[in-house]
């Protein structure tokens, strides 16, 4: 008898084991999928335009090459009631004019954020991008002179 309890709790004891082991292997597994795949919400994609609440959130990169300006643009975009969520640098310090572009399927509010940017209307693109929680992208160019945020100021000089 005492052998036989000896086997059940091993047995108990190998099962609990196991199931633990596939429980830490699922939760591996779920950690990696959810840090390496890219994820999009289906609820955005189905109500896109009605995301844009009042406050427009824009992001701000900067594609010139010249120090400071997507932290200029900042500045004046918040001062004129636009929610500037994210600032940086564009991919590359090429581009010849600056551009918004829709990124939820509603025009009309980046072609808002052009105008208060004084960006002609025709660079303003769609490129609708579900996984991004924003509605424009500002891409400020080699003419950003042009754009309101830099009238009447001297240029600054790119950086090295």
């Amino acid at each position: 008898m005492n052998l036989w309890t000896d086997r059940v709790r091993n047995g108990l004891l190998n099962t609990v084991l196991l199931v633990m082991g596939l429980g830490v292997a699922v939760l591996l597994y779920a950690l990696v999928t959810r840090t390496t795949t890219p994820r999009t919400n289906p609820s955005r994609v189905a109500q896109a335009t009605e995301l844009v609440g009042p406050v427009i959130q824009v992001e701000v990169r900067n594609g010139a090459g010249v120090d400071h300006l997507a932290a200029q643009t900042t500045r004046f975009l918040r001062d004129r009631g636009f929610d500037v969520v994210e600032v940086g640098n564009y991919a590359s310090f090429s581009q010849e004019h600056s551009v918004v572009v829709d990124r939820v399927g509603d025009m009309e509010s980046a072609r808002k954020v052009a105008r208060a940017l004084n960006i002609p209307e025709e660079r303003v693109e769609q490129d609708i991008q579900t996984d991004y929680y924003l509605d424009a992208s500002v891409i400020l160019g080699k003419d950003y002179r042009t754009l309101r945020p830099f009238e009447g100021q001297a240029a600054p000089e790119p950086a090295p």
